[in-house]
C-alpha cells in the first residue's frame, strides 16, 4: 500500500493510520521528492505499489493515476477527495485564486504561509493539538515547490474526470468526515459513479479524518481490503 499525503503534507501524517493496519497490509508513507503533477503521478508509479491511499491533492493524484493506468492497481482509496470542479466559470476562478495564492507564497516565509493555512475554515474543526502536531511538517516545506504544485495540481488546474469513474472497475472506497459536507457529497457521488465504488462517513470529523479518527479509518480501510482484495 502507498499512503500519498496532502498539500503541505509529508507522508509521516499517515502514520497514524499506517500503524493500526494488519501486518498482512505492508505500506509505505510516500514522502514526495516531485512539486509538479507530472512529477508526482510518475512518484505513484514507479513505486511498485498496487493499493493506492490518498488525501485531499494526494487523493487527487492518486484518482488520476488509476485513471491513467487502471492494471497497474487492485484497490483505490480516497480520503477528502474529490473528482474536480465541472463548471467552467468556478473552475476558471478556482485556477486565478489559486494562481494568487501560489504568487504570494513564492513571495513569503514559510511561517506566514502555514499560518495563512493553519485558519482556513476547512480545518476550523481541528483541535490545536492537532494542528500544533502538524506544524512541523508543514514548515518543512519549501514556497517555490507548494507554488508549482499549486499551479500543476491544482483543483481548477486538473480538469474533471467524473466521466471518466463510469469505467474505473477497480474497488475503490471514497471517505469523508461528517463535518466536510461538501466532500461527504463528493464521496458519495464518486461512490455511486464508479463501478465497484462504496462510500464510509466519519463521524466527529471534518476534512481530515485520517487525523481525527485514525481508529476509524483504519477499520474501514482494512474492512474494504479485506472484502475486496482476494487472500
Amino acid at each position: 500500500m502507498l499512503f500519498i499525503p496532502g498539500f503541505m503534507q509529508r507522508g509521516d501524517a499517515w502514520r497514524p493510520v499506517a500503524e493500526l493496519l494488519p501486518e498482512r497490509y505492508p505500506s509505505t508513507l510516500l514522502d514526495h521528492r516531485e512539486h509538479s503533477f507530472e512529477g508526482r503521478l510518475r512518484e505513484i508509479e514507479e513505486s511498485g505499489a498496487d493499493v493506492l491511499v490518498g488525501y485531499s491533492l494526494g487523493g487527487r493524484v492518486a484518482l488520476r493515476a488509476a485513471l491513467r493506468s487502471p492494471e497497474s492497481y487492485r484497490a483505490l482509496v480516497l480520503v477528502g477527495t474529490t473528482a474536480g470542479i465541472e463548471e467552467g466559470p468556478l473552475r476558471v476562478a478556482r485556477a486565478e485564486a489559486d494562481e494568487k495564492l501560489a504568487s504570494w507564497i513564492e513571495a513569503m516565509p514559510m511561517e506566514d504561509i502555514v499560518g495563512l493555512w493553519e485558519r482556513q475554515p476547512l480545518f476550523a474543526d481541528q483541535s490545536d493539538a492537532l494542528v500544533e502536531a502538524q506544524r512541523p511538517g508543514r514548515l518543512s516545506q519549501d514556497p517555490r515547490s507548494l507554488a508549482l504544485l499549486l499551479r500543476t495540481a491544482g483543483q481548477g488546474t486538473l480538469e474533471p474526470v467524473w466521466h471518466e469513474l463510469r469505467s474505473l472497475e477497480l474497488p475503490l472506497l471514497a471517505i469523508a468526515g461528517a463535518r466536510d459536507d461538501g466532500y461527504s457529497r463528493a464521496a458519495k457521488r464518486i461512490a455511486s459513479t464508479a463501478p465497484n465504488g462504496r462510500a464510509a462517513i466519519v463521524e466527529d470529523a471534518g476534512h481530515a479524518p485520517h487525523l481525527q479518527r485514525p481508529d476509524e479509518v483504519a477499520d474501514l480501510v482494512t474492512e474494504f481490503l479485506d472484502a475486496a482484495l482476494p487472500r
